[in-house]
């Protein structure tokens, strides 16, 4: 298992990227150098690119975004707005990770501990 490297830090395998290409980008070709590429950059058009293939597909989604420095992973966050179509689906997806990564409240009444 070869690991990838982003901005110098050991973060995904080989194996990791092409689960994320296989989920992701299911309906396009890439490789897991265009990721890597995409990820290194100061292309923020292409990262919001990259970050809603990955919340609108990946199984493992949480720890796929990790991919993303944290602070790029703020302002992606942040400025993602969910779209009308499949809103339940996408909303649902977009509040865990606000919650997991920006400490933001959970809207989702299902999933809230009842005291």
């Amino acid at each position: 298992m070869e690991l990838v490297y982003l901005k110098n830090k050991k973060i995904f395998t080989d194996s990791n990227l092409n689960r994320i290409i296989k989920e992701c980008f299911w309906d396009m070709q890439i490789s897991s150098e265009k990721i890597i590429k995409i990820v290194n950059s100061n292309d923020l058009s292409q990262k919001k690119f990259l970050f809603r293939k990955i919340l609108l597909n990946s199984t493992r989604v949480l720890n796929d975004l990790k991919i993303f420095n944290p602070d790029d992973l703020k302002v992606l966050i942040e400025e993602f707005r969910v779209p009308q179509f499949n809103y339940d689906y996408i909303f649902r997806r977009y509040n865990i990770v606000e919650v997991y990564f920006l400490d933001k409240p959970l809207l989702i009444d299902e999933l809230k501990w009842v005291a």
